[in-house]
């Protein structure tokens, strides 16, 4: 049998207009979904960043949330783990990604019910040792890395594993070819399940993850939910599943045991290869994201759409949110009366939308720019400083550290203006 686990990653920005976010709720959201509906013996792993959710709720959207539940609560769906405002969680300080952690899991329990995720999608895949701590610490046995993090043969027929301490995760790899061919529709339906099948042995249970953004279906291309996921559903004839398979509390209908019920494909939830599939080695997965190039990782540059080392804008928003973050940590630490803690709350607030990924990828240049998008991620940063730095002024610290604190915020708007600068100069060139 091949089982085939497909993972859909719903995000948009804190920083995304009510409009856009309307086109993607009908384009996308409600299309995909009712795709599911109609096919109820369909499986998929879904990450929903806390922000999408929350957002979803404040502009009106909670039928989309009301399907997510009834998916969930029909055993079609399973959520993972993630990062609340998507940030690149190796390139923030560990307290910041626990935060991350804890602040989504907490949003999407409140709008999604109190299933806790088994697995843990990192935004964009970025991957690296120092977040598998807090990883474990949130409750999570899995990860999702791109597949091109993999450092030993490809796994189809066992789970590795990553060790922390004496505990360990089990990590499954994205299969980023197909993955991509799906995502920029260079593959049809029929060519998807020819390829699974092709990829099976005979008498021998295999496996393959695919993983891409939900926007992919409807939003990015046009009926792409009907003709490419709709069509795959219609194929495989799913009958019923053997409620073995279901996640713990979920109540699933029982799966006919003949395999060619599916013609040898079946479709399961990404947790599921934990209860089919043996564990295989303890390995250390390469830092990189699902748009790392084996030559990123060979130059020692595994996230290169949000902090390229070729890239000095990159490294200019990078220096700025070093700021941010410093001068919240002081303010958090140094208010000690009412206005000034109020401002420091404020600060702690926005320094959490302030790490979102997206500021970072329109700046790549990969062929990617958007001066607008960018400039966006930065007000929430000068709103940051702002804040934190009235929290400082207004207590009771020395004001010797009063005008240190002076000095960086007169250095983050030196930083900020060589950003606009910078960008100014990319869009006419």
């Amino acid at each position: 049998m091949i089982y085939w686990a497909q993972l859909l990653h719903f995000y948009q920005p804190p920083t995304q207009s009510h409009r856009v976010l309307a086109r993607v709720c009908h384009e996308s959201y409600r299309p995909l979904l009712q795709v599911f509906r109609d096919y109820p013996y369909a499986r998929v792993t879904v990450n929903m960043c806390g922000v999408l959710t929350e957002m979803l709720s404040e502009h009106g959207y909670g039928d989309i949330i009301e399907m997510l539940k009834e998916l969930a609560k029909n055993g079609q769906i399973e959520f993972t783990g993630s990062g609340k405002y998507h940030p690149i969680l190796p390139l923030i300080p560990k307290g910041e990604v626990e935060r991350q952690i804890m602040e989504n899991a907490g949003t999407n329990r409140q709008f999604l019910g109190s299933l806790i995720p088994k697995g843990f999608f990192p935004p964009e895949l970025c991957y690296s040792y120092d977040i598998v701590e807090p990883v474990l610490q949130a409750g999570h046995k899995w990860i999702l890395l791109s597949g091109v993090a993999c450092p030993v043969d490809w796994p189809v027929d066992m789970v590795h594993e990553i060790e922390f301490e004496g505990r360990r995760l089990a990590v499954l790899f994205r299969d980023d070819i197909l993955s991509n061919k799906i995502s920029f529709r260079s593959i049809t339906s029929h060519e998807v399940l020819e390829h699974l099948r092709q990829l099976g042995v005979e008498g021998e249970n295999t496996y393959v993850i695919t993983a891409m953004d939900a926007e992919t279906f409807g939003h990015h291309i046009k009926n792409w939910e009907i003709e490419f996921l709709a069509e795959v559903y219609q194929e495989l004839k799913l009958g019923e599943r053997d409620s073995r398979l279901a996640p713990p509390g979920i109540a699933v209908a029982k799966q006919a045991c003949d395999p060619s019920d599916t013609q040898g494909v079946q479709m399961v939830c990404l947790s599921e290869l934990l209860d089919i599939f043996p564990r295989g080695a303890v390995i250390q997965p390469k830092p990189s994201s699902w748009s790392t190039s084996k030559e990123d990782i060979e130059l020692d540059n595994p996230y290169p759409l949000w902090r390229s080392k070729s890239n000095e804008i990159h490294e200019l928003q990078w220096e700025h949110l070093d700021i941010c973050l410093d001068m919240t940590k002081k303010a958090l630490a140094w208010a000690d009366n009412v206005e000034s803690k109020n401002y420091a709350l404020i600060a702690r607030d926005l320094m959490d939308r302030a790490l979102h990924s997206d500021q970072f990828w329109w700046a790549n240049g990969k062929p990617r720019w958007d001066i607008n998008l960018v400039h966006k991620g930065l007000l929430i940063q000068k709103e940051v400083i702002l804040n934190a730095y009235k929290a400082i002024n207004t207590s009771d610290v020395s004001q010797e550290k009063k005008r240190e604190y002076y000095y960086r915020l007169a250095g983050a708007r030196a930083v900020e203006q060589k950003i606009v600068d910078k960008l100014l100069e990319a869009e006419e060139s």
